[in-house]
């Protein structure tokens, strides 16, 4: 089946299904659906970034800190983030729920759910999605992102993910 053609669930910002589209349509037409991110980290704590491919249907040739996407009508965020950790690096990794969030950019509006994982692969990247990938340092990713074009839905996860860590470090010392 074409991706094009797949049948996704079309929510409102309370996350409550108000009707089916194509994937295509839920993209023509900018409605809110649902997706999940994965922040893929190596046991050394570097972050996996790929580079989209140029034929995807969003953010094309982009830059990504986050392996997922869009859930099918009916899935569960749970096992869309095992499906697209499967599906994008060929891989199964115990996943750690993170938090809710919303975006809304450039006609793509979503809810979606942030999970991490730690794993060192080996990948088996999915052709028709992803062109490259590598770990790389935080500190890396944040300067790479000042330079070249990265999935603008990515980096909230990241920054809000950053925003997390550092509130639980400031909680600690007190």
């Amino acid at each position: 089946m074409n991706p094009a053609d797949e049948i996704v669930d079309v929510v409102d910002e309370s996350d409550v299904v108000v009707g089916q589209a194509t994937r295509r349509a839920m993209r023509e037409q900018g409605l809110r659906h649902r997706a999940v991110y994965i922040l893929v980290f190596s046991p050394e704590g570097q972050l996996f970034v790929h580079k989209r491919t140029a034929t995807k249907d969003v953010y094309p040739g982009h830059h990504d800190v986050a392996v997922g996407g869009v859930l099918a009508s009916g899935e569960s965020y749970e096992d869309a983030a095992v499906r697209e950790l499967d599906e994008e690096l060929g891989v199964r990794a115990p996943l750690r729920r993170l938090f809710d969030l919303r975006f809304e950019s450039d006609g793509n509006a979503v809810n979606g759910v942030a999970y991490s994982c730690t794993t060192e692969g080996p990948f088996r990247l999915q052709e028709a999605e992803i062109e490259s990938g590598r770990f790389a340092d935080l500190v890396e990713v944040i300067e790479w992102a000042q330079r070249e074009p990265f999935c603008p839905d990515g980096l909230e996860v990241l920054g809000l993910y950053l925003d997390r860590l550092q509130a639980a470090a400031r909680n600690r010392s007190r």
